[in-house]
């Protein structure tokens, strides 16, 4: 059996010291992670019980036919639940609903958002107080805002849109009877394009000044400035405001309780209005549940489609 030499004992005393260093340094690495990850327990904690646990709940429900009026006949159904919803007619009136009012709320108030943000990009006087005023729709309670549409704006006896439109000679109009889905996209409107005008505004006051002196040295006019220039420095928060817009309309319910009732009949209801009717009305717990479980799965689903598409943005971006 050959005896270590002195510089064998040596590499081994030096490889154990290299091991040992890193081990340490290892525990040190995760010692400062956990450090670092130790404040936000407390929130992910409260975000686990407040979202996931509930959510968890949700399915289980899901997956039963649990009817308060009936609780003696609680049983497991598997997925009867999510089959039943999707042939039922009110749910896809529901569904198509849902859809219309958040890509018309979204898209209008883009576009309107882009056109103030536009104006307010300019220096004129009183900038700031128009600034406040545009943004003070989107600080009202969405409950106020509803009451002030239904009531002050649509009502057909003396609200202010059966007045303007009387001045030119038309009837008045029950608009939220005759028009509900368009009534309630109008008010949405109203309330949702200051949020848009903020963050096109922030994506305006973000370009690069000598970006648009060199354009107008070139002799591009106002519109090839706007739309080879602007247009696609501005492509990022567009589609950040529509992908928050979308999710944050998608679930309005307060609009559609106070100024339709999702009627006519069922006319203008959407996802999570018809999931209160079925649960807190119905007391159809079990489908509304199968209702709440599709809808989350559909805006998760269409948000992480959209974050692809901003990332890509931003990677192009980068890149560039």
């Amino acid at each position: 059996m050959t005896t270590p030499t002195v510089q064998d004992r040596a590499e081994t005393s030096r490889r154990e010291s290299r091991t040992a260093a890193a081990a340490a340094a290892k525990r040190r690495e995760r010692a400062e992670g956990w450090s670092r990850r130790a404040p936000l327990l407390p929130a992910l904690l409260f975000v686990i019980v407040c979202t996931q646990i509930p959510f968890l709940l949700t399915i289980w429900y899901s997956l039963r036919s649990r009817n308060l009026l009936r609780p003696e006949g609680e049983e497991f159904v598997g997925l009867q639940n999510f089959a039943d919803i999707f042939v039922d007619s009110t749910f896809r009136t529901a569904a198509l609903n849902s859809i219309i009012i958040t890509l018309g709320c979204v898209f209008a108030a883009l576009i309107l958002g882009l056109i103030l943000a536009l104006l307010l990009d300019r220096k004129f006087p009183g900038r700031g107080v128009a600034r406040t005023l545009l943004i003070t729709p989107f600080l009202i309670m969405p409950v106020a805002g509803a009451m002030l549409w239904s009531i002050s704006m649509f009502n057909p006896t003396y609200g202010l849109v059966n007045w303007l439109i009387g001045l030119v000679g038309f009837d008045p109009v029950d608009w939220t009877s005759q028009y509900p889905v368009l009534s309630i996209i109008v008010a949405l409107v109203w309330q949702w394009t200051p949020f848009m005008m903020l963050l096109l505004l922030a994506g305006l006051q973000s370009q690069q000044k000598d970006v648009l002196e060199a354009a107008q040295m070139d002799g591009a006019g106002w519109w090839k400035t706007f739309r080879y220039v602007t247009l696609p420095h501005m492509r990022f928060y567009m589609e950040l405001a529509v992908l928050l817009g979308a999710i944050y309309v998608v679930n309005t319910f307060d609009h559609i309780y106070l100024m339709t009732a999702g009627g006519p009949g069922t006319e203008s209801a959407n996802l999570p209005y018809y999931i209160y009717q079925r649960a807190f009305l119905g007391f159809d717990i079990g489908q509304s549940a199968a209702m709440g479980v599709v809808t989350v799965v559909a805006t998760i689903a269409i948000s992480l489609l959209a974050l692809r598409l901003i990332f890509r943005s931003i990677n192009e971006k980068v890149q560039s």
